[in-house]
């Protein structure tokens, strides 16, 4: 097996174009990827794209043929793959990349993120999203995801695992790091007690625990990492692509205060890496409810349980302040959630940090790099850690 490279980045904003089409934002963020890994594009001869729901949300199936024809890719055969596993799609999509290269049968590989979810009303948007939990058990008996990750945040502040003013402070550390990333869908810092005192939706979950609905669209291009530099000097390395599964519904779980699949997959990546979890300085995490930070960083080993909310609200996940970052893109709540670009995004923000090329919210000296995507409860999770070459 060859050893990846990530070559080229790109990405769209992040938030709602309702001026704009799902191929136009799918084409731009592949095109700057290309254009940043100093491709004219005639090298490509894979492309994965991860996306969610374009059935419903824009009436269009088939994308991997829509996104080769119109990036110019269908003229020269280059093979498509749409790939779909609910909020993990893009990081499912990103991983059957690396395989595919790693094993030689493609040599440089595009992987494409997309959603267009503001074309519909917030609540075909969110039948639609409730569709990645059991639809006969969980979502047929009239529960959505705000209510499963609500019963998850209950049980944890039962079991004195973490508080209500714990889970919030993951949402206000994601927005502090947004206001500092110019690609965010939202650009503004939030306080303790605006996340507390915000409409319900789940109890104890508020308005501003919940990732929004977003338009959006990233990408990156990967290579054999001993041609890397053929291309250019700015690449990093991907350490390890590990996958998880659990049992679709919540219900059928021994534990709903932590994600085995979470659990089982970072366990796989860190030995594959050669490294430990002290030895990650950035991380991306799927926060698309506030609670599922908290479960992150003990999942991923960072934090032992009952410790990560402490971490969240004493400041420590912030750029500078600890031993990890934690969603300096913003995440989910506050860079955006458009479903099926979301795990390719992480991985664009990652390499960034590892290239030194992250700005205001850059990591000092950082080395390893995680990203962690979710889909549905924890029913589908992948891991990819990336090193700085």
């Amino acid at each position: 097996m060859r050893d990846v490279a990530i070559i080229g980045v790109g990405a769209t904003n992040f938030g709602e174009f309702w001026e704009r089409s799902f191929r136009s934002i799918g084409i731009e963020a592949g095109m700057k990827a290309i254009a940043d890994a100093n491709l004219s594009g005639n090298e490509i001869d894979g492309l994965f794209i991860g996306n969610m729901s374009a059935g419903r949300f824009i009436n269009q199936k088939h994308i991997d043929a829509l996104i080769a024809d119109y990036s110019g890719m269908a003229t020269n055969n280059v093979p498509a793959t749409r790939v779909e596993a609910g909020g993990a799609s893009g990081g499912v999509a990103f991983g059957q990349a690396v395989m595919a290269v790693a094993s030689g049968m493609h040599n440089t590989v595009l992987v494409g993120g997309a959603e267009k979810m503001t074309d519909q009303d917030d609540t075909f948007i969110n039948t639609t999203m409730d569709a990645t939990m059991d639809a006969e058990w969980e979502a047929g008996m009239g529960l959505t995801l705000a209510s499963l990750y609500a019963m998850i945040a209950r049980r944890m502040i039962y079991e004195g695992t973490a508080t209500r003013e714990e889970i919030a402070s993951v949402a206000v550390n994601s927005h502090f790091h947004g206001a500092l990333n110019p690609g965010a869908q939202f650009r503004k810092e939030v306080s303790l007690e605006t996340v507390l005192k915000s409409g319900p939706v789940a109890d104890p979950l508020g308005m501003f625990d919940c990732a929004p609905i977003t338009d959006g669209a990233a990408a990156v291009v990967l290579c054999p990492l001993e041609e890397a530099k053929k291309h250019t000097d700015s690449y990093v390395k991907v350490s390890a692509f590990t996958q998880g599964s659990d049992t679709l519904a919540l219900s059928q779980r021994p534990d709903i205060t932590s994600f085995g699949a979470t659990v089982a997959a970072s366990r796989r990546a860190y030995q594959i890496a050669g490294i430990t979890a002290s030895d990650i300085s950035v991380a991306e995490i799927h926060d698309d409810f506030s609670v599922a930070g908290i479960l992150a960083l003990q999942d991923l080993g960072f934090y032992k349980k009952g410790e990560a909310g402490k971490a969240f609200l004493n400041g420590l996940t912030k750029v500078g302040a600890g031993k990890v970052a934690v969603n300096t893109s913003g995440g989910l709540k506050a860079r955006g959630y458009p479903i099926g670009a979301t795990g390719v995004a992480q991985i664009v923000e990652v390499a960034e940090q590892l290239r030194g090329k992250a700005d205001k919210r850059q990591v000092a000296n950082a080395k390893y790099g995680l990203a962690q995507s979710v889909g549905g409860t924890g029913s589908a999770v992948t891991i990819s850690i990336m090193e700085a070459v």
